[in-house]
C-alpha cells in the first residue's frame, strides 16, 4: 500500500487538472466584462452617463455611456440607441461607427452603442455564439462583444416562471423579463433591465428628444427583417421614408407598431414622450435556426452555405446567395435608414432640423470594409 508521501504528487496533479478547467473558463467569461474602448470623432460635445438619467442605475452593470453631439447651431435632437440585443450585432455597430465618425452642424445628438450594457457580458446558453467578433483596421485589429439577447442572469435573478407586461394580456416566457425591449416603459426602481428601460425613457423625455431610433437585427426567416416599425406619430415620414429607401436600392418595407404587444421601444417610447421612434431591422444569420456552423466570422461575413440552400428553397423571408449579407451592408442599411427619415424630418420641422454627416456612404463602406472608418486602437 502506497505511503501518503508517495502520494501526494499525484494529488497534486489530480488537483491541478481539476483546477485548470475552472481558471480557463473563469478567464474566457471574465474577458467579456470590460466594455471596449471608444475613439469618439472630434465633433463630440461630451460623455454621459445613463445613470445621469436614473440614479438607480449608478455603480450596476447596467449602466453605460451615452455619447452626447452638439452642432454650432440649435436645432432638434436625435437618439440612436444601438445594442438593445448585443447579439445583433450590427445594431451596436452601426452606433460605434456614429460615435468615432460623427459631425453634427445643426442641432443635438445622443448616441448609445451598449443600451443593454449586462447583455454585452455573456453569451446565450446552447447557441454556440461567439463571445468576440474581430473588425481588422489599418492600424490592427479590434475586437468586439457579441453578447446576448438578455441581460445577464448573473445581474438580475430569477426568471419569474411567466412574464406579462403590465399593461398586456400577453403571457411571454419568463426570461423575457430580461428583454430590454419587452419591458419599456420601465421602473424607476424595477429590476436591471426595467431601470435601464426607465432611464432611456428619461433621456428622451428630459432631452425632448425628436426623432429616436431602436436599431436591430433579425434571422433571415423572420418577416419582420428588412422592416422599418414605425407607431402613430412616425407615420407621417415612415411610409415616405420607406418608398425613397427603395427607390435607392434598399429592400426596406413598411410595419406598424401593434397598440396590443407592449413593452416595445416604437409602442412605449410613442405613448410615454413626445418623440418619433423607430425600429429598424436587418438580417443576421447567426441569430437564425436554418444556419450551419456558428462563428465569428459568419457574423461579420453573413455568408453561410445552409442559408443560401434555403432561400432557394423559398424559406427566408428575404433575397439572399452564396454571397450573404455583410456587417458592413447591414451597418450601411441602418445608416441609410437614418439618414433618410432625417432628412424628411427636416422637411417637416425645418424650425428644429438636424444636420449631421460624417460617416461613409454605403459604396466605400461595404467595398473598404468597417475597420477602415474605426479609430486605431490595436487589441492584437
Amino acid at each position: 500500500m502506497k505511503s501518503l508521501r508517495q502520494m501526494q504528487p499525484a494529488a497534486v496533479v489530480a488537483l491541478l487538472l481539476a483546477v485548470l478547467p475552472v481558471w480557463l473558463a473563469t478567464s474566457s467569461f471574465r474577458a467579456q466584462l470590460p466594455p471596449e474602448i471608444m475613439f469618439p470623432s472630434a465633433a463630440l460635445t461630451r460623455i454621459q452617463r445613463l445613470s445621469d438619467f436614473n440614479p438607480a442605475l449608478a455603480g450596476t452593470p447596467g449602466d453605460t455611456d451615452v455619447y452626447v453631439f452638439e452642432g454650432a447651431e440649435p436645432g432638434g435632437s436625435l437618439l440612436v440607441l444601438g445594442g438593445t440585443h448585443a447579439t445583433e450585432i450590427a445594431g451596436t455597430m452601426t452606433a460605434v461607427l456614429l460615435v468615432e465618425t460623427l459631425d453634427v452642424q445643426t442641432g443635438k445628438v445622443f448616441v448609445v452603442p451598449r443600451a443593454n450594457a449586462s447583455a454585452a457580458t455573456h453569451t446565450m446558453p446552447g447557441e454556440a455564439h461567439p463571445q468576440f467578433i474581430t473588425i481588422p483596421t489599418p492600424a490592427g485589429s479590434r475586437r468586439f462583444r457579441y453578447g446576448a439577447r438578455y441581460t445577464n442572469p448573473v445581474h438580475q435573478r430569477r426568471d419569474p416562471v411567466v412574464f406579462r407586461h403590465p399593461a398586456s394580456p400577453r403571457i411571454l416566457q419568463g426570461c423575457e423579463a430580461r428583454n430590454l425591449n419587452r419591458v419599456y416603459p420601465g421602473a424607476q426602481d424595477g429590476t436591471l433591465t426595467e431601470r435601464v428601460a426607465w432611464a432611456i425613457v428619461e433621456l428622451i423625455r428630459l432631452e425632448r428628444v425628436d426623432v429616436a431610433f431602436d436599431l436591430h437585427e433579425a434571422p433571415p426567416e423572420r418577416n419582420l427583417v428588412n422592416a422599418i416599425v414605425a407607431p402613430e406619430p412616425s407615420q407621417d415620414i415612415a411610409p415616405q421614408a420607406t418608398i425613397m429607401l427603395q427607390l435607392a436600392g434598399w429592400d426596406f418595407h413598411l410595419e406598424s407598431s401593434s397598440a396590443e404587444f407592449r413593452g416595445l421601444s416604437h409602442r412605449e417610447w410613442a405613448d410615454a414622450t413626445a418623440t418619433r421612434p423607430f425600429l429598424m431591422e436587418t438580417a443576421n444569420p447567426v441569430q437564425g435556426h436554418l444556419r450551419g456552423r456558428t462563428t465569428a466570422r459568419l457574423a461579420v461575413t453573413g455568408r453561410d452555405d445552409q442559408y443560401a440552400t434555403a432561400a432557394r428553397r423559398g424559406l427566408l423571408a428575404m433575397p439572399y446567395d452564396s454571397t450573404g449579407i455583410a456587417l458592413e451592408t447591414r451597418v450601411s442599411r441602418h445608416l441609410a435608414g437614418i439618414a433618410a427619415i432625417v432628412d424628411l424630418y427636416n422637411g417637416k420641422a425645418p424650425s428644429a432640423r438636424i444636420d449631421m454627416g460624417g460617416w461613409p456612404d454605403a459604396g466605400p463602406l461595404q467595398d473598404n470594409g468597417l475597420g477602415r472608418y474605426l479609430g486605431s486602437a490595436v487589441d492584437d
